[in-house]
């Protein structure tokens, strides 16, 4: 359950922030899946983006998905779950250094108690929990469901993958995005977040209508809004590491065609993967039909 926590507290960091910036191109671009194709590749490989947790009721694997999917010989995900070593690591997302009261003053820790009472737990059941861990209160309860009916992208697009035998990699390491949420994210920011939390549910049921009709442009102009992701931290959790994850991809793509599912903040906007590889040369168009 935690792993499955840490992916949804993944999704909450990374899906508020889709590029604030339009990406410039005219063509359709209603769709979360695009191929990779040109500058020397001898098959296209994919991209997709995702959303790391949905209710069931919410939740479309679409034909065109599993098509691509299929014709892919590598699954690429933000993580390689199937890594026991990054699995392992993943726990250190609800470890803390230092206990929560330990960091507030006395007046702080009472607000904090009270706040925490909407979320059905007290400072004193999450004072050993770290900063980042808050945030998973936040997401439990803004999703409309029990964690019992969430589906995930990752979760069956790895089990399609593992049941046809295809390679499973990783565009970073576990360690690197713990230090990108720790550089991003303290615990005032975390309590600022939980004091939002009804207005972070009215808000995420507009971000899971717009995802489910694959409007890349509708979700960067609904995604403007810094009450849930300030400059700095978009920079740090979106910016800095699609540059880095274009810079892996290509070596990937030349030794296999491959399926990359990311957060669908990863796609858009200047600084998003599709106009990253189209910079590199690459012919990048979104896949519309069923």
């Amino acid at each position: 359950m935690k792993s499955i926590i840490a992916l949804g507290f993944t999704a909450l960091l990374s899906f508020t922030s889709i590029a604030k910036s339009q990406n410039k191109n005219t063509e359709n671009n209603k769709s979360l899946l695009w191929e990779v194709s040109g500058n020397g590749l001898s098959k296209p490989s994919y991209v997709m983006g995702t959303f790391h947790a949905l209710c069931s009721k919410d939740f479309e694997m679409k034909p065109k998905i599993l098509n691509a999917l299929e014709n892919s010989d590598n699954l690429v995900l933000e993580i390689n779950y199937t890594d026991p070593n990054e699995t392992a690591a993943m726990q250190k997302m609800f470890q803390a250094d230092k206990k929560i009261t330990e960091q507030l003053s006395s007046d702080e820790a009472k607000e904090l108690d009270k706040i925490l009472l909407k979320y059905g737990t007290t400072l004193q059941n999450v004072d050993n929990y770290s900063s980042q861990a808050l945030y998973s209160l936040l997401l439990n309860k803004a999703i409309p469901c029990p964690m019992t009916e969430v589906k995930m992208y990752e979760a069956e697009l790895l089990k399609n993958a593992m049941k046809n035998k295809k390679k499973i990699k990783g565009l970073e390491k576990v360690a690197d995005q713990l230090s990108a949420i720790n550089k991003a994210y303290d615990l005032k920011d975390a309590i600022i977040q939980l004091k939002r939390g009804d207005d972070y549910a009215v808000y995420l049921q507009k971000v899971i209508e717009t995802y489910k009709n694959e409007d890349l442009p509708a979700l960067n102009k609904l995604m403007k809004d810094e009450r849930f992701m300030n400059k700095k931290q978009e920079e740090i959790m979106v910016a800095k590491r699609n540059k880095n994850w274009a810079e892996k991809m290509p070596e990937m793509m030349k030794s296999g065609s491959s399926f990359f599912a990311v957060g669908g903040a990863h796609l858009w906007g200047d600084d998003g993967l599709i106009n990253l590889l189209k910079i590199k040369g690459y012919t990048v168009k979104s896949i519309n039909s069923l």
